[in-house]
Order: structure tokens, then sequence, then C-alpha cells
């Protein structure tokens, strides 16, 4: 895949997401919801930073098996449950984003939820990946 990101300077400065990305490949991965479910099923971490460090993980293991690396995701959301709490842990999600992911970020969105699917879950990351 070939990603421009894009960040006009009419816009604030962007911290660990692109305004936007334009991507040209061939495939596109679709990606589902990723928690911090364990192999086994199980909800693993008490806290966001640990849940969100494993939906990460669970996030580009299923796009590694498709095929894909960090640098081709196109565009993730981040669902979780407390947004105030999701930005009081900021920069430590941004830490282990770039050391999981590196430093060529997609198209984002946080977004608040009620409750996920599993009540123990804290954080889901979806997104999409656009492949040579």
């Amino acid at each position: 895949m070939t990603a421009q990101r894009v960040n006009p300077p009419e816009l604030s400065r962007p911290t660990g997401f692109s305004h936007a990305v334009v991507a040209s490949g061939t495939r596109v991965v679709f990606l589902a919801g990723q928690t911090a479910l364990d192999s086994d099923g199980t909800i693993t971490g008490d806290t966001l930073p640990a849940q969100f460090e494993q939906a990460l993980t669970n996030l580009l293991t299923a796009l590694r098996a498709a095929g894909g690396t960090p640098a081709d995701l196109a565009r993730v959301t981040v669902y979780a449950t407390d947004v105030a709490a999701y930005r009081t842990h900021a920069a430590g999600l941004g830490r282990t984003w770039r050391e999981l992911a590196g430093r060529d970020y997609p198209a984002m969105a946080v977004v608040e939820v009620v409750r996920l699917w599993d009540e123990r879950a804290l954080v889901e990351l979806d997104g999409f990946a656009v492949l040579p």
C-alpha cells in the first residue's frame, strides 16, 4: 500500500493520529473490533492501559494474519467506556501505540460508549487497512 498522511496546516496539529489518509492498494482488510481478550476468550488486564495494549495487540495480530502491517492501517476507531480516563492515560497509550504499531498513524477517532460486549472490557479497537 501507499499511504499519504494528510495534515493540513489549517487544522490543529494532530497528536497520535492523522487527519486524513489517502491509501491506494489492491486489497482492503476490515478488522473486527478487538478487546483485551486472551486466546481463551477472557478479558485480561484490570486497567485501561493494560487492556489497550492487549486490544491493540489483538488488532495487529488479525492484521498480520491477513497479510498486513501496522503501516497499512488507514483507519482505526477506539471505543472507550471512559474518555476522561483515556485522556488521562493518553501519553502512555501513545507510547504503547508507537511500540507496537510505529509512527505511521492512521486516521483515528475515540468514541465514548456506555459499555462494550464484554462487561469487563474498557476499550475496543476496530479499523481497516489497505494492502498492496
